[in-house]
């Protein structure tokens, strides 16, 4: 049984936006730094977002390729992160992970596929 759950992927158009979801399994997010990472075909994985764990402050991170663009959240009541991206460009196109941060490789699960095409 895997640890996390994503959802929310598909196919949208340049400049559309597309709302991914993690839930956890077994344990309460809100204890642990979280991260969204991606890979895209032929290409190492790379990270995406950080948020702290709760009481740990507020400062989110992002890669310089989707800062301004993305926006990591939490909502523990329903144990769930999420990733909200705008402007969505091609170079996007990849195959969407949540994770610990630094990320436990035994919790990997099967990933949200994001494509942008026209």
């Amino acid at each position: 049984q895997a640890q996390f759950v994503e959802s929310g992927g598909g196919l949208v158009q340049p400049g559309g936006s597309l709302k991914l979801s993690c839930q956890g399994s077994g344990f309460t997010i809100s204890r642990y730094a979280m991260s969204w990472y991606r890979q895209a075909p032929e290409k190492e994985r790379e990270w995406v977002a950080t948020i702290p764990r709760l009481g740990d402050g507020d400062t989110t991170k992002y890669a310089d390729s989707v800062k301004g663009r993305f926006t990591i959240s939490r909502d523990n009541t329903k144990n769930t992160m999420y990733l909200q991206m705008n402007a969505l460009k091609p170079e996007d196109t990849a195959l969407y992970l949540c994770n610990l941060n630094p990320p436990s490789h035994a919790r990997w699960g099967q990933g949200t596929q994001v494509t942008v095409s026209s």
